[in-house]
């Protein structure tokens, strides 16, 4: 076993505990702030990788003139993420780590888009969209704060396609909630009626309809057993000392949970019946029609082994299918998107790899090359060739065939969790932001944006854009006093270096999740991060004050699919060029959320047409009406 195993998962044994009891609930801001001697790894380095973007743009086939401003304090928001003390203060190698997502939706109907930002402690928070950036929090009338327990995954639905768009959030083994949405921004917790009383170590879910009868259903990922039944002090139930072993013990799996939408509110466990029973510890997933014949399959990530791949038979049963399109995956998966990266009309799939990064641990000149040292075939869970140390993106050939390029498309980074999606710069090739970064003990490791430059290649460009470094690269983390002798051991002695009293120890930022989205209604992609223990980002966008754009926004109405369009393809047309977006709402980490599709048109002035495959089978084509930047509502026809 290699000699840096016990780093995976960012889950170091730190031997000064005194430290951490030092630091329960301190925020004080009137103590002397003191970098972690770690940080300055990451931020030394910071410059020259900046420089080499720059150096590197002769390569880019794509506009990158353009810039992303943090404009979290013009935008009214004030949350801020709050880690339960096992991930931070008192720090174990547990899950708790891995954080929370971000969800969006219009929660009102006023075709303003709101925010949802998930949190561990102090509640989440609802953030009303008044339009221009700015944003109002509305969660005390909303009702969704969800105070008294650890949440971790949200996803926005239609659950009875009445137009409204309801709210799920998962928690760790404090019951997961399904949100009533009236219309008018007040949710009612009607989980018990539902029949959704599930209560385990919850992660992603989302909505889907598998079975095509119209009522979106709802898939529940579980993790597995990290936790012990002794709660801490703040209602947390206390992390497992050998939680990242857990894989190991089969009795501490937890089973993926599929609803099917019965109609009127009502849901029903059918993954038995359906015969979902994928073995891993499943952080998130997410679904595709690979098969082309309008039945969804399902990804599901596995965080420490093997993924899995379900194809689904006619929406009456599901069979793995694994190895017949995939047959190496990433070993630590975290974050999950289907999208067509080269415009073939084709859904590839880019998954993200973090757990692998905790094997060993790479300088920053070498974040862009797979882990080659790992542990023996009995701590993976199964044969080493089997296993990809790191992200993959698998090219969709056709056929039923998919190709790994993940290196030779350079998607892969250092420590990554999740994957947004979008055309950020407007020229109609799908860009891919992935978060990245983990806190305390770590250095500093940067969140990517990488250009889609024509299909050919992924270009680094977050130094380009403005989007690294960050303005403010470090938070508070925990207190300690220096002048207390049992703090002086080992890399408490390193902190307190040249201190006396009591200081604040900072740390690297990160982010878990994030959404892209049109935040400000310019036409142009922003994004929205959930940082871990900080503060969001709110990355506005300047493209289209600099450049003249030209993109189309599609809002599907199903009548007798789902009224959200769930699982629908659309394919657009302009200047003889083909764009194919899939509409699984698949925003983020651990997130799901209801935007339009966004398309650029790149220097298309016409759009020819537009051809919307629903899931209920129906095909229709649209040919008037196409108008450049604008909203396009296309309402399923009713025969």
């Amino acid at each position: 076993m290699p000699p840096r195993w016990f780093l995976l998962s960012a889950f170091l044994t730190i031997t000064f505990t005194g430290i951490f009891a030092a630091s329960r609930g301190a925020q004080d801001t009137t103590l002397p702030v003191v970098p972690f001697p770690k940080y300055d790894e990451g931020l030394d380095t910071l410059p020259a990788r900046k420089q080499a973007q720059l150096d590197s743009a002769s390569q880019f086939k794509v506009f990158y003139q353009f810039h992303f401003t943090d404009q979290l304090k013009q935008s009214g928001i004030t949350f801020r993420h709050n880690a339960v003390p096992y991930a931070k203060d008192q720090y174990m190698r547990v899950h708790y780590d891995h954080g929370t997502g971000i969800a969006v939706a219009d929660v009102t109907g006023d075709g303003l888009y709101d925010i949802y930002f998930v949190n561990q402690l102090g509640g989440n928070e609802l953030w009303k969209n008044l339009g221009n950036g700015k944003f109002k929090n509305i969660t005390g009338e909303a009702g969704v704060g969800i105070k008294d327990r650890v949440s971790v995954g949200a996803a926005f639905g239609d659950v009875d396609n009445s137009g409204r768009q309801d709210l799920y959030v998962t928690t760790v083994n404090q019951g997961n909630i399904l949100f009533q949405n009236d219309g008018h921004g007040h949710f009612k917790d009607i989980t018990h009626e539902a029949g959704l009383d599930l209560t385990a170590h919850s992660s992603g879910a989302f909505f889907f309809d598998y079975d095509n009868d119209g009522l979106p259903d709802l898939l529940v990922c579980n993790v597995g057993v990290y936790t012990s039944n002794e709660k801490g002090p703040d209602g947390e139930y206390v992390g497992l000392k050998d939680a990242f072993f857990g894989h190991l013990y089969p009795q501490r799996f937890e089973h993926p949970v599929l609803y099917k939408n019965l109609g009127h509110y009502k849901f029903k466990d059918v993954t038995a019946e359906v015969g979902l029973d994928p073995h891993g510890w499943c952080g998130d997933a997410t679904f595709a029609d690979i098969k082309g014949d309008g039945f969804p399959g399902v990804y599901f990530l596995n965080m420490q082994g093997a993924g899995h791949y379900y194809e689904n038979e006619g929406g009456k049963s599901f069979v793995e299918k694994t190895h017949d399109y995939f047959p190496r995956t990433p070993w630590g998966s975290m974050g999950v998107k289907f999208f067509d990266y080269d415009n073939d009309g084709r859904m590839d799939l880019l998954i993200t790899d973090m757990h692998s990064d905790m094997m060993d641990e790479q300088s920053p000149a070498h974040e862009k090359e797979k882990i080659t040292r790992h542990p023996s075939p009995d701590v993976l869970g199964g044969p080493v060739d089997s296993f990809i140390f790191g992200n993959a993106l698998y090219h969709n050939l056709g056929a039923g065939k998919f190709e790994e390029v993940s290196d030779k498309m350079g998607v892969e980074q250092l420590w990554p969790w999740g994957v947004s999606v979008g055309d950020i710069n407007a020229d109609g090739w799908e860009d891919v932001f992935v978060t990245a970064g983990m806190n305390y003990p770590f250095r500093y490791g940067i969140n990517s944006m990488l250009l889609n430059n024509r299909g050919e290649k992924f270009l680094d460009s977050e130094f380009l854009l403005g989007i690294e470094p960050r303005q403010t690269p470090y938070t508070p983390w925990f207190a300690m006093d220096c002048s207390n002798p049992d703090m002086l051991a080992d890399r408490g002695k390193e902190i307190c270096a040249g201190q006396t009293g009591k200081i604040m120890v900072s740390v690297p930022k990160a982010s878990r999740s994030s959404v892209v989205f049109d935040l400000d209604n310019d036409g142009d992609l922003d994004i929205v991060t959930n940082d871990f223990n900080s503060e969001p980002q709110v990355l506005i966008s300047d493209l289209a004050q600099v450049k003249k754009i030209r993109w189309l926004k599609v809002i599907l109405v199903g009548t007798k699919s789902n009224r959200n369009g769930l699982g629908a393809t659309v394919r657009l047309t302009a200047n003889g060029q083909t764009y194919t977006r899939y509409n699984d709402g698949k925003s983020g980490y651990l997130s799901q959320s209801v935007l339009p599709l966004y398309f650029g048109l790149g220097d298309a002035t016409k759009i020819d047409r537009i051809e919307v495959n629903w899931p209920s089978g129906r095909k229709q084509v649209v040919t008037k009406g196409l108008r450049e930047n604008e909203t396009l509502k296309i309402t399923e026809p009713a025969q």
